[in-house]
């Protein structure tokens, strides 16, 4: 059972949306279209190399197909589901093409650090089974493409109103915000990366633009993407109120709000800042140091160490 644990909120999920009515042709195309992508993508390259880093190429593009998906299967208002699927394609499409470029280049036939710590982690967990935890892993990730994180937009597509609220568009001022300061944090560490690699300094922390006020911009503003997403599915969430049971409703608000706690989670805690530091902390003298006087995940002043 300690296997499958990590199947359990994307399972439930997906059970959950199936079930509804409003969303059931969506979950299933949606799920269909991931299974069959991770299946060739991630599930069977893992099997073959016994590398997880295949996962940075399905679960981006699986976020293209979901932004297709939702858009020639919405029931609301067009100009509506046109704008959450952009909006949604444009952040597969970013990373997507990142991590076919880092496979292109060859950077797929090593473990990405932070795949590397999973096995850590599961040997502390006593799993013995790399092979089976692999694979668990990757299908996780593909089902949260076909459960909580599809329930926003889900959400948004089948409202049928032609008045776009306030808050949707606070959703995605703060959904295009979130992307354009991502892209600047990754331009920032690449290019900071690239400087110090032709100096002869690879151990260098990057403390610099965004990366002075937090130890990891790109993950916070991840983060902040998908919050965009729920603060502008809130109009359409009130508006599924009359059209559902009360407990599908509530049901549905908790879900939103797991979506960004997960999110969060995943990104601190799981794939993001704690396994990226694990291995900082071994290869970079100064790192010590920054996390000292830099806030890891919410920005934040620089502060004092005590050896100032």
């Amino acid at each position: 059972m300690r296997y499958l644990r990590p199947l359990l909120p994307g399972s439930l999920g997906f059970i959950f949306l199936l079930s509804s009515a409003e969303f059931f042709q969506l979950t299933l195309v949606n799920g269909l279209c991931q299974l069959c992508l991770f299946l060739v993508v991630v599930c069977i390259p893992i099997w073959r190399t016994g590398r997880m880093s295949y996962v940075d190429i399905g679960w981006p593009w699986g976020l293209v197909l979901l932004g297709i998906a939702a858009y020639y299967l919405s029931e609301g208002y067009w100009a509506r589901s046109l704008l959450v699927s952009v909006a949604l394609i444009v952040v597969g499409l970013r990373m997507g093409l990142g991590a076919l470029n880092l496979w292109r280049l060859g950077y797929l036939n090593k473990e990405f650090s932070r795949y590397q710590y999973q096995r850590i982690r599961w040997s502390d967990e006593g799993k013995e089974n790399v092979a089976l935890a692999l694979q668990v892993d990757a299908i996780s990730q593909g089902l949260a493409n076909a459960s909580f994180l599809a329930l926003p937009i889900f959400i948004l597509v089948t409202n049928k109103s032609l008045e776009i609220s306030v808050f949707e568009i606070v959703g995605f001022f703060v959904w295009l915000i979130a992307f354009l300061l991502e892209s600047v944090a990754d331009f920032q560490k690449q290019k900071f990366l690239r400087a110090m690699k032709k100096a002869g300094r690879r151990r260098e922390v990057c403390n610099v633009g965004l990366w002075r006020y937090c130890r990891h911009p790109n993950y916070f503003f991840e983060w902040m993407v998908w919050n965009g997403f729920v603060i502008a599915s809130m109009p359409s969430l009130l508006l599924l109120k009359s059209e559902v049971s009360t407990v599908v409703w509530y049901l549905l608000a908790a879900g939103l709000l797991f979506t960004s706690r997960q999110m969060y989670t995943t990104l601190v805690y799981d794939t993001g800042a704690v396994p990226s530091e694990y291995f900082s902390l071994e290869k970079r003298p100064g790192y010590r140091h920054y996390q000292d006087t830099t806030n890891r995940f919410f920005p934040g002043p620089v502060r004092r160490s005590l050896g100032d």
